[in-house]
């Protein structure tokens, strides 16, 4: 936001943001091993509020107005051990929140500040984040007050908001809603880089092509919350930077005028600082030693504060009133020419040629003397880039309209993450339905639902064409940022409906078949193609001697194409799906496996979870196009327990047989039996794996396996179903 650290100076496919990278003590003695810490990540075991607290009943308590104004007067109110420039901490805060938030990406969803994971490794010590540790202590008196009324995750969002508004921004809105997680997202994929800030070239194909940056990345350093403010690499050229921009804040959701509002809006308050040698800073808070309590990058030499504080190393505000909300940077931008130089840390920044006096901002603690503003590369990108320069002309001038996109970005910056808003709570969410919101039409309950799985059972579909149909509709959820599931049924809808991992051609004639039921008889499409899928199972449930009900809660909506931007869906399409034993294409970088993992992971589901699914979706037969990968079943389309006794039996050998295939070898006869995928073999091959297929490869667990399945598959139907939770 108003820092950025400064440098001293894509190549995969798939999305691996799972991050399943072979950390740990035994990595060194079996670097090839799956890791599968990633389905642990939020183990109940760390959370110290218990399995009883309800964060949402805690906030029901909350008084909202006395909370913001401890905020205001948090704002002015400057601390001995931490002063605030001028008097005011609303650049601090603005920028808390900016570093929490714009860690989002859309291509896994994954970042944000919808956990509160700020407050641990690695973002707590990344170099773009400098000194938010400091914020973080300034509001901890709030937090101590309101207790487990507000998370973190809440409260960090709401100061910069609160910022805003102290500075004079009219904000468009804020929601409650957001839970603390307790444990660091260490296997969240942050690049492989081996240090702080290394050359962008490692990440990017080509460093020339912006859109060659490493997917599921969005930053284009480590270590940086999106751009390097001093030019790609550290070498300044605004219009080279701007290419950057446009990529990194594409992958964060924004557009072009998006882009302008928050670069200009976020720079419009605060400073950088820079006035002092980077090398006098101690370490980073998760390096620091016992006596820094959590802190770090504190000044060994000198004050250390005030005007003499070292943060990026770029040094200087941009505006002339920089605690005021205001059209001046746009103003100060256009009105002058600006030349490269340097500031006291050595970091490569703009300032102005032949400025007057009056537009120097003042001193931090001494209004008396004035210094140079100045401008970053990627501000200079405003000015330099055609598009770019087109929307500041037309926000400089029109102040209220860069104020409306300001605070409209602002808001889609700190909720992105939050989901739809049904998430939202608290008495400022804003009427209006945003289409990045991914809105949802309630959705009817007042229906039979007897008489629809009957009108189902006599449409003619195959108990496999239903099953797959409904895992499709459901497995776009990601419990990252809360996108994509069942409700609203937009797999009818583009750009769900091509997507070649959803076999358009089967999809059409699913759909061909629901949508005159749902027609007929007042349920939602979206709830038809569930109840479809759970029909299809209670039938090879039934086919395997059992006896078990699928649940269904009624009332998912539908979606329409006008409520959905169909171009932000295309980051949610499945290039991999082991669920299905579906690969879109083969990765030298991440293997078929931990692909597995990233998707059960963004489903929500634990390893025993994804366990039970995967041996049940093969003898379901619903492997993509037809494949009998994994099918170890004579009986397919019955939900027997075959894919798990099969695979431990050692009457038979694995023989690879090309990438991505193997040959389940009968050791007797030495006949091929079966063949199988990477995927498969994982849970025969990885102990812990195995230690799960073992359990319902028992005689005595094939009812517990049927049970377990139902669970998993109903957690995955009802993911997005946030209505339903707690």
């Amino acid at each position: 936001m108003t820092d950025h650290s400064a440098s001293s100076s894509g190549k995969c496919p798939v999305m691996h943001g799972a991050a399943t990278t072979k950390t740990g003590a035994s990595s060194a003695f079996w670097p090839n091993a799956l890791n599968l810490d990633i389905l642990h990540q939020h183990d109940r075991k760390t959370n110290p509020m218990g399995a009883d607290f309800n964060y949402r009943a805690e906030l029901a308590k909350l008084d909202v107005e006395a909370l913001k104004a401890d905020l205001r007067a948090l704002m002015n109110d400057s601390q001995d051990w931490w002063p605030a420039d001028w008097g005011s901490y609303v650049g601090m805060m603005a920028r808390v929140t900016w570093h929490a938030a714009g860690s989002y990406r859309n291509t896994d969803g994954r970042g944000g500040n919808g956990t509160g994971n700020q407050r641990f490794a690695p973002l707590n010590s990344w170099p773009d984040n400098v000194n938010t540790d400091k914020g973080r202590r300034l509001l901890w008196p709030i937090k101590k007050k309101y207790g487990n009324k507000i998370s973190w995750a809440d409260l960090i969002s709401l100061a910069g908001t609160i910022a805003y508004e102290v500075a004079g921004l009219k904000t468009y809105g804020f929601a409650f809603g957001r839970e603390d997680i307790w444990h660091p997202e260490k296997d969240i994929y942050w690049g492989d880089e081996q240090q702080w800030l290394a050359p962008s070239d490692t990440r990017f194909a080509d460093v020339e092509d912006a859109a060659s940056l490493e997917n599921p990345l969005a930053a284009v350093q480590m270590g940086l919350i999106y751009v390097n403010p001093e030019g790609v690499n550290g070498k300044p050229d605004p219009a080279r930077t701007a290419l950057m921009m446009r990529e990194t804040f594409a992958r964060m959701g924004m557009n072009d005028e998006e882009t302008v509002a928050l670069t200009a809006g976020g720079h419009t308050i605060g400073k950088a600082h820079g006035n002092g040698n980077a090398a006098d800073l101690s370490a980073d808070p998760e390096s620091a030693d016992v006596t820094a309590q959590g802190m770090g990058w504190f000044n060994t030499k000198g004050r250390g504060i005030g005007r003499d504080t070292v943060v990026s190393g770029i040094e200087g505000a941009w505006t002339t009133n920089p605690t005021r909300w205001d059209n001046e940077f746009f103003t100060l931008l256009f009105k002058y020419d600006w030349t490269l130089t340097r500031s006291p840390a050595g970091a490569q920044q703009w300032e102005p040629i032949a400025i007057a006096e009056e537009d120097k901002p003042v001193d931090v603690e001494d209004p008396s003397i004035r210094h140079m503003p100045m401008m970053t590369d990627a501000d200079m990108a405003l000015k330099v880039d055609p598009i770019y320069r087109e929307i500041s002309l037309r926000f400089m001038n029109d102040f209220e309209a860069f104020s409306d996109a300001f605070a409209r970005a602002w808001f889609k910056l700190t909720h992105r993450d939050m989901g739809p808003k049904t998430r939202y709570v608290g008495p400022d969410v804003p009427a209006e339905d945003l289409i990045w919101q991914d809105p949802v039409p309630a959705g009817n309950t007042a229906y039979d639902v007897a008489a629809v799985k009957a009108k189902i059972a006599a449409a003619g579909l195959s108990d496999n064409e239903m099953i797959a149909t409904a895992w499709d509709s459901a497995r776009t959820f990601r419990g990252s940022d809360f996108r994509g599931g069942a409700n609203g049924a937009r797999i009818r809808l583009a750009p769900q409906k091509d997507w070649e991992g959803n076999e358009p051609a089967r999809l059409a004639k699913v759909l061909a078949a629901l949508e005159p039921i749902a027609a007929e008889t007042g349920a939602s499409i979206a709830d038809v193609i569930v109840l479809a899928g759970n029909l299809g199972l209670e039938n090879a449930i039934r086919a395997a001697g059992f006896s078990v009900e699928v649940p269904f809660a009624p009332g998912r909506g539908d979606a329409t194409a006008e409520m959905t931007d169909a171009e932000s869906f295309d980051v949610l399409e499945p290039k991999h799906d082991g669920f299905r034993n579906y690969l879109k294409a083969w990765s030298d970088i991440v293997t078929p496996e931990e692909m597995l993992l990233d998707r059960a992971q963004l489903l929500g589901l634990t390893a025993v979870e994804m366990t039970a699914l995967i041996g049940g979706m093969r003898v379901l037969d619903t492997n993509f196009a037809g494949s009998r990968h994994g099918v170890f079943t004579q009986t397919p389309g019955a939900l027997t327990n075959d894919f798990f006794v099969t695979l431990t039996d050692m009457a038979y050998s694995w023989k690879p047989t090309g990438r991505n295939s193997y040959a389940i070898v009968e050791r007797a006869s030495g006949e091929t039996r079966y063949t199988a995928s990477r995927v498969d073999l994982v849970f025969g091959s990885n102990s812990i794996l195995r230690s799960y297929a073992e359990v319902y490869a028992q005689d005595d667990n094939k009812e517990k396996f049927v049970r377990d399945f139902v669970a998993a598959w109903t957690k995955v139907m009802n993911a997005d179903r946030f209505d339903l939770q707690a």
